[in-house]
């Protein structure tokens, strides 16, 4: 496993639970909007990660204090060792969780008998795949991903960022497309800006829109979120 972060505990990535977080190094898509742009490379810039055996540990010293493992990234998926990983978190009485951008659906697909939740990265209307991510046929790979997750059985959340450029006609075109194609549980979330002080940026006016036009999309689902800064 290729990993270049790690934290001990979380009660916002893996919802209901208190769970740490692994997030593994490499992604093959280049989306402008990324909060984690030093995982995009396939190793860490000292060229050594964080070792598994370590995170192993750590976790065996955690039973009864933590719920669960949320593997993130980058792109997990893009991890050969990911499978076995997930077992071995198993193992350890550990529920497991996902986050992914469905690069590599068959991947992702053989991963479901070891999952409990899955979080599904929907990066904008399929039209806008190539040019958000910079891989041509990117918005296919997504849709192959996302009719899996959805006839997985699995819990389930489908997410969007609200990504620079992105305007309300076009997400709540996004909404609608998934909604006919049986997503039930979706969120919107907005780009995490930090200023030169390393505090979060807040835009209230332009968010309350975004709150706003998420409530009008609200009702296409069995549950959603608006994910604001504030």
């Amino acid at each position: 496993m290729r990993i270049g972060g790690f934290t001990p505990l979380t009660t916002l990535d893996f919802p209901g639970n208190l769970a740490a977080v692994v997030f593994c190094q490499g992604c093959p898509w280049r989306c402008d909007y990324c909060q984690n742009t030093p995982l995009q490379l396939a190793s860490t810039a000292k060229g050594q990660g964080i070792d598994w055996a370590r995170i192993k540990t750590f976790l065996e010293r955690r039973h009864g204090l933590l719920d669960g493992v949320v593997f993130s990234g980058g792109e997990p998926t893009a991890q050969a060792a990911l499978g076995a990983a997930l077992i071995e978190t198993r193992a350890m009485g550990f529920r497991t969780g996902l986050h992914t951008a469905g690069i590599y659906p068959r991947r992702l697909m053989s991963l479901f008998s070891t999952l409990d939740w899955i979080a599904l990265d929907a990066k904008a209307p399929l039209d806008l795949y190539s040019k958000i991510t910079g891989v041509p046929g990117a918005g296919m790979r997504f849709q192959r991903s996302l009719d899996g997750v959805i006839g997985s059985g699995l819990d389930y959340e489908i997410r969007t960022t609200i990504y620079a450029g992105a305007t309300i006609e076009g997400m709540t075109r996004l909404a609608r497309w998934l909604a006919k194609q049986g997503v039930r549980h979706y969120a919107w979330q907005t780009r995490r800006i930090l200023d030169a002080f390393g505090y979060p940026q807040h835009a209230a006016e332009e968010e309350s829109l975004w709150r706003k036009a998420g409530e009008d999309i609200s009702p296409w689902f069995e549950s959603f979120q608006f994910r604001g800064t504030a």
